[in-house]
């Protein structure tokens, strides 16, 4: 397949997204906000629809869009009654709705958003991956500078307000690189699936890993190795690219599972060297795996 141009564009994003989903996602799993993609995926049909009625380019409109939309998430979140479900109900439908009456006010149907709902991996441009590439590098820039201060927020919110770290801009830090790594990943796996992308290869990962820091490595490996895979099958069998890397990332998830449960039984037998480790030292490494770089 590394004949084709096309390919090896949509290989490189492919890389990159695989990189880019599961770091943001190993975040919001740890904060228990699981369908945020879901939500902001929705949302960005809005910008979508936004950018073909103007004329104008539907990946900016859905940057914009799912920005705004990710922050308002989280403005309701901590300010509703409701909670986060409800928050993410309310934008999550609306968005869907606007994006419609957006696209059909601008002459299309449902056909125009096909690429953008279920992705279009092989249609990606040159100027496209350049795009990708310098958002993901934001993303996983982030990711890096503030990584410690996202993990003490995502493991207690009290606690890291009560350290002096300013919760309510690194919870919108959050929102907004979903939003980002949403719109980086909507034209390979589609909005309807980006989601799975950020989320399965973390609850894979969490099946063998131990420590925040390992998890997110193993989730980063598992979606590159996913998305790769994904799309060589989908090459070789003539296979939709999307939902193909998500089909492959949920085979890995139900491996790990009996991966995790089998290392789980072994570690539980007696006489095993877990037995062997006084309690306070197993705690205390245990405590320091978590942290990130710790």
């Amino acid at each position: 397949m590394l004949n084709y141009d096309f390919m090896r564009i949509a290989l490189v994003m492919a890389v990159l997204i695989g990189l880019t989903a599961p770091a943001v996602g190993t975040f919001i799993v740890q904060r228990k906000l699981s369908l945020l993609g879901d939500g902001i995926g929705h949302i960005a049909l809005t910008g979508i629809g936004l950018g073909l009625l103007t004329s104008t380019s539907p990946v900016l409109g859905a940057l914009l869009v799912s920005v705004l939309g990710a922050v308002a998430i989280e403005i309701l979140r901590a300010r509703s009654r409701s909670g986060a479900d409800v928050a993410l109900a309310l934008l999550f439908y609306g968005g869907l709705a606007g994006g419609v009456i957006l696209t059909n006010a601008n002459g299309g149907s449902g056909a125009n958003l096909q690429s953008y709902l279920f992705g279009s991996i092989t249609s990606v441009t040159t100027t496209d991956l350049y795009v990708v590439a310098g958002l993901a590098a934001a993303v996983l820039g982030i990711i890096a500078l503030f990584g410690r201060e996202l993990f003490l927020l995502c493991q207690d919110e009290e606690v890291a307000r009560a350290a002096g770290l300013p919760v309510r801009f690194l919870s919108v830090l959050i929102a907004a690189t979903a939003a980002v790594t949403v719109v980086i990943s909507m034209r390979a796996i589609g909005l309807l699936l980006v989601s799975a992308l950020m989320i399965v290869p973390v609850a894979a990962a969490q099946q063998l890993a131990r420590g925040f820091r390992a998890t997110m490595l193993a989730a980063m490996a598992t979606g590159v190795l996913s998305a790769v895979a994904g799309l060589a099958g989908s090459f070789q069998y003539d296979l939709p690219p999307g939902p193909s890397i998500v089909l492959l990332a949920l085979a890995v998830f139900v491996a790990a599972v009996a991966g995790g449960t089998l290392v789980r039984r072994r570690r539980a037998r007696p006489g095993t060297s877990g037995e062997n480790v006084p309690t306070g030292a197993r705690t205390r490494v245990n405590a320091e795996a978590e942290v990130p770089g710790g």
